[in-house]
């Protein structure tokens, strides 16, 4: 293919790829590096030779490798040389965007390795739709609002916008949510992407901010970078959108890398699910009814919605909440199942009358399009929702809003299905993966039947520099007694990991009753990555978290403690009962494995560099 980039070394004709990769690699590592200033490291020789296995023979591995090894400079080679070789490009999927900008950053590893090998890499970042401007909500939005940070927004769009006669060469990508950063979230709300927009029969479609940017990440010639959530999204919506006619959302990759590859479950939960919000329907509905349609289809859609606020209250009155998860369990009630039923019948007949009043061409195609789409797609969710013990639901409450979400199945049978059936190489990288060794846990809960393993420990020497040391309670207020001296003791420089949310709070309510001679900072109070930033310039603070057992990356006086406030067994939610009752040993096969990869990962995050040291504190109910 022309203009494509020559892999960095060469093969002869009577040369083998794999051979001569395998020199290049031992040059690196053992010449190159190190002459930059590298340290050369047996781990990374040992994870690069299992590697090369999995690469040369398409295989599925799980590279469980501690802190400190180098392992995203062993898989970020095979990478770009396997993407050059194959002609397609190699796609990295991170846990989240903390872990995508240590790898795109100025300094980062990519950078690292462009300065050290002299390489000019091509890497392209593809982000969820919500990172996108709509034009079909700013353009209008521009006529009349007084904002004037919108407004400026509307004046940066480039011309061929709304130039309908430029040449589509003169394209470029436009409209990243992080081109606005002086925008808020609530502004970003009016005129970011929507899902009740109906992209694919929009005016603005091919000038769109989403449909360059998929453009242009799609044309990647080494590496596309994307985070779990989006790799889901890709996965969930390929068929539909080829059925459509539409591009997925991701093109055919050479292989695929898992960057902290222990979390891709929880996003195919995320992204492998129907969402219904308590107010969409309604909106749709609303929109149905500013059509000229006739008389009984307005008086249907009002009697959907009637029941359907009705539905919900119900729902939202039977719901439990549940510690440690924000999925509320949902009772299997006869009088929600009768609504629900009744529901589905009303939907069905509106789609008829749809279907019957756009032929009369009182609709515009738009407006039918958006209304078909969105009550076949609740029509499908309810069907699952209806048939006992074939789909796993739940409700989610975020402020004042309320989602009925529905799981169609396990999400490791659609792993199983939809990706590691491919014949590429799949790639997991993290240090927490297996339980001493045994990788069963992991690779059952993502439905990875065949696969190669391995396991490299951390150059660190733990046992000099950090000392873990367990606690037994008997109530909360013994345990945060034991917490408040062990944080005294050490002048704060902490982080207490705690369960759930609901734990942190019991806490927090207890410790404003104190004086401290430090500051204590929780989880919520401020965007995650502005509080982790505090934390690491107030050296003395602690920080109190729920969320931070993983991806928590720092080093210094800044963190020399950390206090696990309870041993992190997943929550008795929908979705993990779900998977124990498909489990012999729920104990042994779910919750144990579970809670031992967040125990191992919480432990991880004191010491993050060989000038590190400090102590871990376990406390486990007596």
């Amino acid at each position: 293919m022309a203009g494509m980039k020559s892999i960095p070394f060469t093969v002869a004709k009577n040369e083998q790829f794999f051979d001569r990769l395998g020199d290049y690699i031992g040059d690196v590592f053992y010449d190159i590096l190190p002459e930059q200033g590298f340290e050369l490291r047996d781990e990374q020789i040992y994870m690069a030779f299992q590697l090369e296995q999995a690469f040369k023979h398409k295989k599925t591995i799980f590279a469980e490798a501690g802190v400190g090894t180098g392992k995203t400079i062993v898989y970020l080679l095979y990478a770009i040389c396997y993407a050059r070789y194959m002609r397609k490009p190699v796609i990295i999927s991170c846990a989240d965007e903390t872990l995508i900008e240590q790898l795109v950053k100025e300094g980062g590893d990519i950078d690292k390795l462009e300065k050290a090998l002299g390489l000019e890499v091509d890497v392209r970042l593809a982000k969820a739709r919500e990172n996108y401007l709509c034009m079909k909500k700013l353009d209008p939005l521009s006529e009349y609002t007084e904002d004037e940070e919108i407004l400026d927004v509307h004046d940066s769009v480039p011309d061929f916008v709304f130039d309908q006669g430029i040449s589509m060469q003169s394209f470029y990508p436009y409209g990243d949510r992080k081109d606005y950063p002086w925008l808020s979230d609530k502004q970003w709300e009016q005129i970011g992407w929507d899902p009740l927009k109906q992209c694919a029969t929009c005016d603005f479609r091919h000038r769109s901010a989403q449909t360059l940017h998929r453009d242009y990440y799609r044309h990647a010639q080494d590496i596309i970078i994307c985070s779990h959530d989006f790799y889901m999204e890709h996965v969930w919506t390929k068929e539909s959108r080829i059925r459509e006619g539409q591009l997925p959302l991701l093109p055919e990759a050479g292989a695929v890398v898992f960057d902290e590859g222990h979390l891709l479950e929880f996003s195919a939960q995320k992204g492998l699910t129907y969402r219904f919000n308590y107010q969409n329907i309604t909106n749709v509905l609303t929109g149905y009814q500013g059509q000229d349609v006739r008389e009984e289809s307005l008086q249907l859609a009002e009697d959907i919605m009637t029941l359907h606020d009705d539905w919900f209250d119900l729902i939202t009155e039977i719901a439990v909440r549940v510690e440690g998860s924000n999925r509320l369990e949902i009772p299997r009630n006869p009088k929600m199942i009768e609504m629900a039923e009744r529901l589905e019948k009303m939907v069905q007949e509106l789609l008829e009358q749809l279907v019957f009043d756009a032929e009369l061409f009182t609709m515009d195609a738009y407006h039918t399009k958006i209304i078909e789409e969105y009550l076949e797609f609740f029509t499908y969710g309810l069907s699952i929702f209806l048939k006992d013990d074939e789909g796993v639901y739940w409700l989610e409450e975020d402020g004042d809003e309320s989602s009925l979400v529905i799981m169609p199945r396990l999400v490791e049978d659609v792993l199983r299905e939809e990706v590691f059936q491919k014949n590429i190489p799949f790639i997991f990288s993290s240090a927490t993966l297996s339980q001493d060794g045994d990788f069963s846990y992991t690779a059952r809960s993502l439905g990875v039947d065949s696969y190669e393993s391995f396991s490299v420990e951390s150059p660190f020497e733990y046992e000099k520099v950090r000392t873990i040391k367990d606690h037994s309670y008997t109530d909360d207020t013994e345990k945060f007694e034991g917490i408040a001296q062990q944080l005294q003791d050490n002048e704060g420089h902490s982080l207490i990991l705690f369960r759930s949310e609901e734990e942190m709070q019991v806490f927090r309510e207890w410790a404003q009753e104190k004086e401290w001679s430090f500051d204590l900072l929780f989880e919520g109070d401020k965007e995650i990555s502005e509080l982790v930033r505090t934390f690491q310039l107030n050296a003395s603070s602690t920080l109190c978290a729920y969320h931070l057992w993983e991806g928590l990356d720092v080093p210094g006086e800044s963190l020399t403690q950390v206090i696990i406030a309870s041993l992190p067994y997943p929550p008795d939610d929908p979705v993990f009962k779900a998977k124990r009752k498909h489990a012999g040993n729920p104990y042994e096969e779910i919750d144990l494995p579970y809670m031992q990869l967040r125990l191992k990962q919480g432990i991880g995050r004191l010491i993050r560099t060989e000038h590190d040291k400090g102590v871990v504190h376990i406390w486990k109910q007596a």
